[in-house]
């Protein structure tokens, strides 16, 4: 049997680190937080060596930084060294980056965050509709960000609550 060519391209899979804020950032915070994240990914290295990373902020909320592993790997002093530049701004802006007993959830087009408590209880009381895409900040790799950060109820994490 003969195997033909095949036509997949094989991409690099980035690691992928999701900081989810409560609330979406001002036009003021976005510009800042772009300016240092910026200015910290130029110079993120990993025992003296550079990272091959980028980032971009989804839904005017999230914070997705990628980095090529491939290349060099992310060590544990720099992935401190990024907690601590997200921390400075977390605690400059009260983003919430870092509480992860919250669910976001996109309803009638809006994107929406709560309390996790809140959100099962919302769901189990049928004041939030089974009619919504719910965001999986777990994601670690850039391929299953592209295809699972947003699923319908259903398919989520959180399918099992309803």
């Amino acid at each position: 049997m003969k195997i033909e060519e095949s036509n997949i391209i094989e991409t690099s899979d980035y690691r992928v680190i999701i900081f989810p804020a409560s609330r979406p950032f001002s036009p003021k915070e976005s510009k800042i937080i772009t300016e240092k994240l910026y200015d910290f990914l130029a110079t993120w290295a990993a025992h003296g060596k550079p990272l091959s990373s980028s980032f971009k902020i989804e839904k005017n909320q999230f914070i997705v930084i990628c980095v090529d592993e491939e290349k060099e790997a992310a060590s544990g002093c720099s992935i401190d060294a990024l907690g601590t530049v997200m921390r400075e701004m977390d605690s400059e802006f009260e983003l919430g980056l870092f509480d992860r007993m919250k669910a976001s959830f996109i309803e009638n087009g809006e994107t929406k965050t709560m309390k996790l408590q809140d959100f099962r209880k919302g769901l189990k009381e049928k004041t939030i509709s089974s009619d919504i895409e719910v965001f999986d900040f777990s994601k670690n790799s850039y391929v299953a960000f592209l295809s699972d950060f947003l699923l319908p109820l259903n398919r989520s994490w959180a399918g099992s609550i309803v």
